[in-house]
């Protein structure tokens, strides 16, 4: 059932680059924890952190500050492994997102391969769900990869919009169409079979509205361009501004005109 566009569309806010920046140098400072304060003060209705195995910048302290503090749901972002179930066990977040992982990457790197990797899959969303803890997986908009979610019993799929944005960023007006569409397509199947879409990876203020525009997609994950814009105009600025182009987008795709 395709869900009312007018209904609020959730904003999470990824705070992993502020770590990035403490780790640069080392110390507590700019501290992740009054990031998501920030974000959450500025309309983030969520707050997102990627603890990778290599800690390159979201460390245990942050997780265990986070769940301790946070007025917000927390998001935690992790590999399927045997290590982060373990901390996500223990910290009990509101949702964990499982993703990709790889030493040598920047950052996450297209979707989780849910087809492959089904059988190892299966006991790490079991034992997730029955601590309480809503699982995502991080997928590619492809039907395949969608149905095998929903075969595995997540609550949530979180689709890539990494090639919608690379396309964008390229002035490639055809590309970036066929990319929405592509995402689109996706979300609808998701809502068929029961799943929650959430979407998110390189989303911009000059490429959320299509997101924002699509009815069966209730969260997006935004967090490097925010940490970014955060340099020259502040954090709170920062995700104002993309809350309210998200909030406008929505109305307008219900037909509905924002004050």
């Amino acid at each position: 059932m395709t869900q009312s566009p007018h209904v609020h569309l959730r904003l999470g806010v990824n705070i992993d680059h502020v770590a990035t920046i403490r780790n640069a140098r080392g110390g507590r400072h700019p501290d992740p924890l009054r990031a998501a304060h920030l974000a959450v003060e500025a309309g983030a209705d969520g707050i997102t952190a990627h603890l990778r195995e290599d800690r390159r910048h979201i460390a245990d302290s942050d997780i265990a500050r986070l769940k301790s503090e946070l007025t917000r749901p927390l998001n935690l972002e992790m590999a399927a492994t045997p290590e982060m179930v373990a901390i996500a066990l223990r910290h009990v977040p509101n949702a964990c997102c499982l993703v990709p992982e790889r030493r040598e990457e920047r950052t996450t790197e297209g979707g989780l391969d849910v087809v492959g990797q089904k059988a190892a899959l299966v006991p790490v969303v079991a034992e997730l769900k029955q601590a309480g803890i809503r699982v995502s997986l991080f997928i590619e908009p492809d039907q395949r990869a969608i149905e095998a979610a929903a075969a595995l019993g997540a609550d949530i799929v979180e689709l890539h919009t990494g090639a919608y944005c690379d396309r964008a960023a390229e002035d490639d007006a055809r590309g970036t169409a066929a990319e929405a569409e592509r995402l689109e397509k996706g979300a609808r199947a998701a809502v068929a079979l029961g799943l929650e879409v959430h979407a998110g990876h390189g989303l911009t203020f000059n490429t959320v509205a299509a997101l924002a525009r699509m009815p069966e997609v209730v969260e997006l994950n935004i967090g490097h361009f925010l940490i970014g814009e955060a340099i020259f105009g502040g954090l709170h600025a920062a995700v104002r501004r993309m809350r309210a182009l998200m909030d406008e987008a929505r109305f307008k795709a219900s037909g509905r005109v924002s004050a």
